[in-house]
């Protein structure tokens, strides 16, 4: 049975650092003076930190005066969303101790005048299940700040409680802890920062048992790990992991300064995925971000199958919405689009960790802690993790990244490891505890690992664990000094990175000066922006002096399909939210009319323009046939000389134009190319999407016949004329009734490749995995047809291909390979 655990996050072990992804401009080598500590400020000598030992979910209660024993991990202060900045405040959570203490804490602290302002709340930590004599470090205290209203938002203490979590339903009416503040509360006078600042509910307390007030237990029950984060519009987002560590989904929520109200619930994954087709239930471990202009999602995946090689969590998923609210829109790395809630985890994979280690037995892959993403401005995608295979005794430290631009990533092993992640520009930096705990930063080019230390510590205290938060160029580092007890000292240091904001300025990155491209050709404009004040509200991109077309989120990019050939000027103005504006340098492109009559490097389908039947290979016979669906009806162009072979996508090979009788085609077993002068035909482009195809050295054409065979013929009327229609092209409702969607596997058993025909899907999954479940091979395509060479990946055995559609409904067909 696949235990309940909690990942440590914030524990910094001698070989675990937190990394921080930002730009710094002027850091060079590891004497670099910039990077300085500003300033060491003790925020209590009360943090509570559990400091027994981690016990049985029923052991006893040993008192007050002894060590303070904890069911998942030590750390509690600072632990999870504790620290946020906001105008010249830095906002701390903490629970204080020892034990017999346990109050939720919010500690204000002003850079400008020193003023710490401490608010003490009624609420005491609860402990494991409400037993307040153990620990629990699920139990973080999040705070955010919403900039549009100036409100202190505070979510705390929850593990998946309910009316009957815990069982002796000591909580049915404290499941949920929220507390908020009235409007300007961030920024009111240390005179006036104080409880009082904070809504009260209907029974005098501060407690509230739903984000609206009223109660809603559906809504609200079985919540754990509480995250906030802002948008670039100031907007306010709270999520929660919802259920339990195998079944389990993350959730949130927007709020709306205007009302101050809280939207309804936005589901990123589903619970109970097996009920819709997921072969077991799964539960998430990582984050959702708000991280170079996009809500994006990472996390490893924690499957209720107890008999596969993962003890606990597997792979390394990820995603993003192109929808500021996050509530549609959104996409795997590849482009690929799913709608919400996500029930096939498999459709948002990046890669998985578990097959760099050598186990295959049962429960020995060990996944837990030291995963964190991030995307830099530049949009170079990183993940971290790790992997033990406890089989063998063997723990990697794994990187995963993807440099903007590139399709892949990559994976190398060739990492120190980390905790965390964190993004301000365009370079990665690791900050962390040296083996002794003390700070040092490290640093590498986005898109990279190749890590430099710039900063080390080398005189001062001793810390034990921390939280980062950055903000403005400076690092506010919270941390736990390492003591002895229940209550140990908290300070916040606060160290100027010395980050140079980038200028206001904007770049074109695609299209290149004096690129040509054809009409009709879809043509990526895109642009890098920045600004040293302010955020950049939009990009216009103008074509010949004239806006074409508007961004307003990070990265930069609009689609132009030019229908008319010529020279055109393009030119990428930034505007900052004072609306400011700067422009790009002028670049060059050269649109040329497109040969329609290269139709090579696409599937199609072959429609004739007065029957409207398609070209269908059936064995050696060619016929007209009313349904589009189907791999016979498939068909590519492959340049043969100075002439084009048709070439069916089955296996019965290209047309040929045969002598007899007098105007017969038929299939072959010839692969293209083949330059056999009865095989081979000449392109003719009509205009508006009509073809004629001409056989080689005769005046005669692919022709409909009236008793739908296809022939050769001389006529020229609308039977010799053709559409063709890319095979990854939805058909027309009729078309698609003829034949339901279907997943065939053909040659099955195979040898040396097969295909995958998919009829009626507009894109889909592709995964196929051995009888241990490890990912054989894996590809999204928007092609009704794939081909699939072995290439040494499938040795002999049986594999099971996994199919899933845009609709998030799955196929599974068997695969024997000789």
């Amino acid at each position: 049975m696949k235990k309940s655990i909690t990942i440590k996050f914030l524990k910094i072990k001698s070989k675990k650092r937190i990394a921080l992804f930002c730009f710094f401009l002027s850091l060079n080598a590891i004497v670099s003076a910039q990077v300085t500590l500003e300033k060491e400020v003790k925020i209590s000598d009360f943090g509570l930190h559990f400091n027994g030992s981690k016990v049985d979910n029923d052991a006893a209660n040993t008192g007050v005066d002894a060590p303070y024993d904890y069911v998942f991990g030590n750390i509690i202060t600072p632990h999870g969303d504790c620290i946020k900045t906001y105008k010249e405040f830095v906002f701390m959570t903490w629970y204080k101790g020892g034990k017999e203490n346990r109050h939720v804490m919010l500690t204000r602290y002003n850079t400008i005048t020193g003023t710490l302002k401490t608010i003490e709340f009624p609420h005491q930590h609860s402990g494991f299940q409400n037993n307040w004599w153990l620990g629990e470090s699920h139990n973080t205290i999040a705070v955010a700040i919403s900039p549009l209203d100036g409100t202190i938002h505070l979510l705390y203490d929850m593990h998946a409680y309910g009316r009957t979590k815990p069982a002796n339903g000591s909580l049915s009416n404290d499941y949920f802890r929220y507390s908020f503040s009235v409007k300007n509360a961030a920024s009111a006078s240390d005179e006036d920062f104080s409880l009082n600042q904070f809504v009260k509910n209907t029974n005098d307390g501060y407690k509230h048992l739903s984000l609206n007030r009223a109660e809603n237990y559906a809504a609200f029950s079985e919540l754990t790990y509480p995250q906030f984060f802002l948008n670039d519009s100031g907007d306010l987002f709270m999520y929660m992991r919802e259920g339990g560590n195998n079944n389990g989904a993350y959730k949130f929520s927007k709020y709306t300064a205007s009302t101050s109200s809280w939207s309804g619930f936005t589901h990123f994954n589903i619970l109970n995925a097996k009920n819709r087709g997921e072969d077991y239930n799964w539960g998430l471990y990582g984050n959702m971000k708000y991280v170079n202009g996009k809500i994006r999602v990472g996390f490893q995946r924690r499957s209720s199958n107890n008999n596969d090689k993962y003890e606990y969590q597997n792979g390394i998923y990820y995603a993003y919405s192109d929808n500021q609210d996050g509530t549609g829109s959104w996409n795997n790395y590849r482009g690929d689009s799913f709608a919400l809630p996500l029930v096939f985890a498999d459709l948002v994979k990046v890669s998985e960790p578990g097959d760099l280690v050598a186990t295959t037995a049962a429960n020995q892959v060990y996944i837990v802690g030291g995963f964190d993403w991030t995307v830099t401005d530049n949009g170079d995608v990183h993940l971290i993790s790790q992997v033990k295979d406890n089989e063998n005794n063997e723990t990697k430290q794994v990187h995963t990244y993807k440099k903007a631009g590139n399709p892949d990533f990559i994976t190398t092993t060739d990492f120190s490891g980390a905790e965390s992640i964190y993004t301000t520009g365009s370079d990665i930096y690791i900050i962390g505890l040296t083996n002794n705990g003390r700070v040092f930063v490290e640093k590498a080019e986005g898109g990279t690992n190749n890590f430099t230390r710039i900063y080390q510590a080398n005189s001062g205290k001793y810390f034990n664990h921390g939280q980062v938060h950055i903000a403005d160029g400076k690092l506010y580092y919270y941390l736990m000094e390492k003591k002895t007890g229940d209550a140990q000292p908290i300070y916040l240091q606060v160290i100027d990175l010395d980050i140079v904001q980038q200028p206001f300025n904007v770049s074109l990155s695609s299209p290149f000066n004096n690129q040509t491209f054809n009409t009709g050709e879809t043509v990526a404009l895109s642009a890098n922006a920045s600004t040293d004040t302010g955020v950049i509200s939009k990009v216009d991109f103008k074509i010949d002096g004239s806006s074409f077309e508007e961004d307003t989120t990070a990265p930069y990019s609009v689609n132009w399909i030019p229908v008319t050939a010529g020279l055109y000027i393009i030119q990428a103005v930034a505007y900052n939210d004072k609306n400011e504006s700067i422009s790009s340098s002028e670049i060059t492109v050269t649109i040329q009319n497109k040969d329609y009559t290269d139709l090579t490097g696409e599937i199609y389908r072959i429609k004739n323009l007065e029957t409207g039947r398609y070209l269908d290979s059936e064995e050696t016979a060619v016929i007209a046939s009313i349904s589009g669906v189907g791999a016979d009806k498939e068909w590519e162009f492959v340049k043969a000389g100075d002439y084009f072979n048709i070439n069916s996508t089955t296996n019965r090979g290209i047309l040929r134009a045969a002598g007899s009788p007098v105007g017969a085609i038929i299939n072959t077993s010839f692969a293209a190319p083949r330059e056999d002068s009865d095989k081979q035909w000449t392109v003719i482009y009509e205009g508006d999407g009509i073809y004629r195809f001409e056989i080689r050295n005769a005046v005669r054409y692919l022709y409909n016949q009236t008793d739908n065979t296809i022939i050769h013929s001389e006529n020229t009327d609308n039977r010799s004329k053709w559409q063709v229609e890319l095979a990854s092209t939805p058909l027309s409702l009729d078309d698609e009734k003829l034949e339901l969607t279907s997943v065939k596997v053909y040659p099955n058993p195979a040898n040396n490749r097969f295909t995958i025909a998919l009829n009626g899907f507009n894109k889909a999954i592709i995964i196929v995995t051995d009888t241990l479940g490890k990912t054989i091979y894996r590809t999204a395509t928007t092609l009704g047809k794939i081909k699939i060479n072995n290439d040494g990946k499938f040795k002999p055995g049986v594999y099971f291909i996994k199919v899933i559609g845009d609709n998030q409904n799955t196929y599974v067909n068997k695969l024997i390979m000789r």
